[in-house]
């Protein structure tokens, strides 16, 4: 017996079957770009499938040269192109398991100089406003897919996955917010629909009925002008119809301002309109967005609202997800947090994509955590993030590890991150790294503060110094007034806050403040669906086109203003998938964000501030400073003056993450540093 029956049954598609209900959504790595890197992206997808991943979904893969998201990017539409996608499809049938190649036209969203669209409407994310693809262009179009789906199946693909969603070309044709045309391609829903049904129907015709064509279609625009849900459904009809095997599920275009994947978003918050197109429909619908554990997933297939479950970027986390989960260990599971830090930031950063909480992801063959003929002893000095990742890496390689940490439990600066709205997905990373320790063995000595004298003692070889910060005060007048707080004592000692706030400093840190300061903690969290869609202006039953309502009035129970010192708009500097969510819910709840702000004074009053050459009183209660932090180094051994340690024998001492770098703190970097560091010994 298995603790997710439905989410590891089978299922028969008539000329295949697939091994659970489980696929691995559609991910662009960086990898699929360059033909150099299809032996990295082959050995990504290997370990996917020997998790037990039911059916894998490529990152896009342009049909021509007008469909690139960036120049050059990854294409198959010659011959030369096969034998590259062939060590993928080789790689993953090795192991059992199943692939589909996604084919993503970008249209207005590609960023290079051949974009197309429906019409001549340029797109807020991109500087190229797109060419109007006209019939012959629409014709040549269809063909250019149809030849990508045909080379897919020569390379040993078990099919293609159709890109309809998210605001890419397809997705633009389907909408009047895009499609302004008059001819047979515009207008109504049955002419805005023509192209992908027609490019469904030519694809099944060239590749036969043992193949399988599965399309991502847009249920939840989440823009205006999107469609309404009597046009979702009708399009649904008739890409059955035309010969889908399988309808897979897209929420929210990319320039929508309404988050989607985010932490924040509540778990399976679409999955119940899935299950409305379910109803709809006779061939198979896949639920998708922020479902991240084996029993969710298995919850949504019991009560009927899908067929199969797409988990995209918890893959990214653990790629032995699925047999975890079939072996009773869902417990070990390192879970995707949703932060977007390492996989989706990278990729609009035209950077190779990871994750925080898996540094080996995509560097699987770079990042290799061996077993070491010579096994060392090695002591970890703080249990936050950059010392758990050292910690579980190193005993993992063989090492005979030590774990030291002042406080009762381990977690560190995820304990402080965790008690911040949407951010509650740290607990599941706590949970996972502490499980991990149990496994590997690693002595946790909890609840005492290690001396150099007792480390230099303990007869190890390395030591990994990993003790992280301490909050700066900046050289303010008035910094030692009683209403001054750091964010530590706010978030970590639970100290008081009044009703009026000022916050120093407007990074990442800074912007946590404010979120966890707009929400009563009599209030527990997270939010419920209903709550959180009502927040953003979101309508799950579609009854507005795009999906998308007035939203409801916020109701903070305090006035904060957030402040920093650079010209620089503010959270300019938060991630670029996840900073707008960020900026747009204090701004919803009325967040003063100043720019360019000296500060003069804290006393009785409040804090004096100078902004652009004016002087101003903010008549707060409480002044929350975030403003830096300095690294907390005094385990390493004293230097010369030449920046030589002047300790000689004894361990080699190392510093990683907030105690090497603490200018911002950054989890993604610390949890690499200390796996490399580790995998280096």
């Amino acid at each position: 017996m298995t603790a997710y029956p439905h989410l590891l049954a089978p299922l028969d598609l008539g000329f295949t079957c697939l091994r659970n209900r489980v696929i691995m959504g559609s991910m662009h790595t960086g990898l699929e770009d360059r033909f150099y890197h299809y032996g990295k992206l082959a050995a990504f997808y290997r370990e996917r499938a020997r998790g037990g991943v039911g059916l894998i979904v490529t990152g896009g893969i342009s049909p021509n040269r007008q469909g690139w998201l960036l120049p050059f990017g990854g294409t198959l539409n010659f011959l030369g192109d096969v034998p590259n996608h062939r060590k993928v499809t080789r790689a993953v049938h090795e192991e059992g398991g199943k692939i589909v190649m996604q084919i993503l036209h970008a249209g207005r969203y590609g960023y290079q100089p051949f974009v197309v669209s429906a019409s001549a409407k340029k797109s807020p994310i991109s500087p190229f406003r797109p060419r109007p693809l006209s019939e012959r262009g629409i014709e040549r179009t269809i063909c250019d897919y149809v030849r990508c789906a045909r080379l897919a199946q020569k390379a040993g693909y078990d099919g293609i996955e159709v890109m309809g969603s998210e605001g890419y070309l397809l997705n633009q044709f389907l909408c009047a917010r895009t499609n302004l045309r008059q001819d047979r391609w515009g207008g109504t829903i049955e002419n805005r629909m023509r192209l992908p049904v027609e490019i469904v129907r030519r694809i099944r015709a060239a590749v036969g009925p043992n193949f399988i064509i599965m399309y991502r279609h847009s249920l939840l625009d989440l823009v205006e002008g999107g469609n309404t849900w009597d046009d979702v459904v009708t399009v649904a009809k008739a890409l059955e119809q035309a010969g889908v095997t399988i309808l897979n599920t897209g929420f929210g275009w990319h320039e929508a301002r309404v988050p989607t994947i985010v932490t924040s978003v509540p778990r399976a918050a679409f999955a119940s309109v899935a299950g409305r197109l379910r109803r709809e429909v006779t061939i198979p619908v896949v639920a998708s967005n922020r479902i991240n554990m084996p029993h969710e997933a298995n919850a949504i297939l019991e009560r009927g609202d899908c067929d199969l479950v797409s988990m995209a970027r918890p893959f990214l986390a653990d790629p032995d997800f699925v047999a975890k989960a079939a072996s009773g260990r869902a417990d070990e599971i390192n879970t995707c947090i949703g932060c977007n830090q390492a996989c989706l930031d990278h990729t609009f950063a035209n950077k190779r994509a990871s994750c925080l909480v898996n540094p080996r992801a995509c560097h699987e063959t770079e990042l290799v955590y061996a077993k070491k003929a010579v096994p060392r002893r090695v002591a970890v000095v703080g249990a936050g993030p950059a010392g758990l990742s050292a910690a579980c890496v190193a005993a993992e390689c063989g090492h005979a590890v030590t774990l030291f940490d002042s406080s009762d439990s381990v977690g560190g600066q995820f304990k402080v991150a965790m008690q911040i709205p949407g951010k509650e997905e740290f607990t599941e990373t706590i949970r996972y790294f502490a499980r991990r320790l149990a496994l590997l063995e690693v002595k946790l000595r909890l609840g005492q503060r290690v001396t150099r004298e007792q480390l230099l003692a303990g007869g190890y070889d390395d030591v990994i110094v990993a003790t992280g910060i301490k909050v700066r005060l900046p050289a303010i007048p008035g910094i030692e007034h009683p209403k001054v707080l750091s964010y530590l004592d706010v978030l970590q000692a639970k100290k008081p806050v009044g009703a009026r706030v000022a916050i120093i400093g407007a990074g990442g840190i800074g912007f946590d403040v404010g979120e966890y300061l707009l929400h009563d903690p009599a209030h527990p969290l997270p939010q419920s669906v209903a709550t959180w869609a009502g927040e953003w202006g979101v309508d799950l039953n579609a009854a507005t086109g795009g999906g998308l309502v007035p939203p409801v009035a916020p109701h903070p129970v305090r006035q904060i203003f957030l402040l920093q010192r650079k010209t620089s708009k503010v959270g300019a500097g938060l991630g670029k998938t996840s900073g707008w969510v960020h900026r747009a819910a204090l701004a919803r709840n009325g967040v003063a964000m100043l720019a360019g702000v000296s500060y003069d004074k804290i006393d009785a009053q409040g804090l004096h501030i100078t902004v652009g050459g004016e002087q101003r009183l903010l008549a707060v209660d409480n002044v929350v400073i975030c403003a830096g932090q300095d690294s907390l180094t005094e385990l390493m051994p004293p230097v010369g003056k030449d920046g030589k340690p002047l300790q000689v024998g004894g361990p080699r001492f190392h510093k990683i993450g907030g105690a090497a770098l603490a200018a911002e703190l950054d989890a993604k970097r610390a949890i690499r540093e200390g796996a490399e560091l580790a995998a280096s010994l």
